[in-house]
């Protein structure tokens, strides 16, 4: 099927060069200059893929991230973050929202193009990856995004469900703090290690008695084992 992906941004010449090149890439593609008419388009239909400018007229793209996190039928929806801001604490606090990439202006056609395609394919790959069942209480559902402590679902921010998921993925490997960053956040890693211990606490006082999964390797990071 053809994917949808919605962009929004003031500027009408981007929304109009990047709808061109996507869809000479094969994409369906809708344009928006502001966060309202972005919104309101959700009650048609939700694309497959957001590109979101941070500085719209109307609303911050920060906002409308966590907006769309917060929402069931939206929260599954990538992001990529589109923004003439390039500082490093912007980054960050977009890819900690939930965003899946960022793109700061000016940038490459051909790249943002090559970006979406990226996404889009960790997405259908995530689609195909089984249930995990840790200690008989605690699922965690890559597809639906979802983790279940004793079948009730625990809500977690898109960063500690992508380390769950990621420490999930290898039960009993050890994976050091920087190759949790680097699945978080790939090349546009702008963090310090420790910051993946804040996540991990935050996580722990989520998940009550399946807490005691996630163990510290002192000096070396964190598995996940029953």
């Amino acid at each position: 099927m053809i994917k949808t992906i919605a962009i929004v941004d003031d500027e009408p010449d981007i929304v109009e060069l990047v709808s061109l090149h996507l869809k000479r890439a094969g994409f369906q593609v809708e344009g928006y200059n502001d966060a309202e008419s972005l919104l309101d388009s959700f009650e048609t239909g939700i694309p497959d893929l957001v590109i979101l400018d941070l500085m719209l007229p109307d609303a911050d793209g920060f906002e409308i991230c966590k907006y769309m996190k917060k929402q069931d039928k939206l929260s599954s929806v990538p992001i990529i973050m589109l923004t003439a801001k390039s500082e490093e604490t912007d980054k960050v606090l977009g890819l900690e929202l939930g965003a899946d990439d960022y793109i700061t202006k000016p940038f490459s056609i051909k790249e943002l193009v090559a970006r979406v395609k990226a996404v889009l394919r960790r997405e259908s790959e995530k689609k195909t990856l089984p249930t995990v069942e840790i200690g008989g209480i605690l699922t965690i559902n890559e597809g639906k995004h979802e983790v279940l402590l004793e079948g009730k679902r625990v809500k977690l921010t898109t960063t500690e469900f992508k380390i769950l998921s990621f420490l999930a993925s290898k039960k009993g490997w050890v994976f050091s703090r920087n190759q949790i960053l680097d699945h978080l956040w790939g090349h546009e890693k702008a963090v310090v290690d420790r910051t993946i211990d804040v996540h991990i606490k935050h996580l722990r006082g989520k998940l009550g008695k399946a807490s005691e999964f996630i163990k510290n390797i002192r000096g070396v990071g964190y598995k996940l084992e029953e």
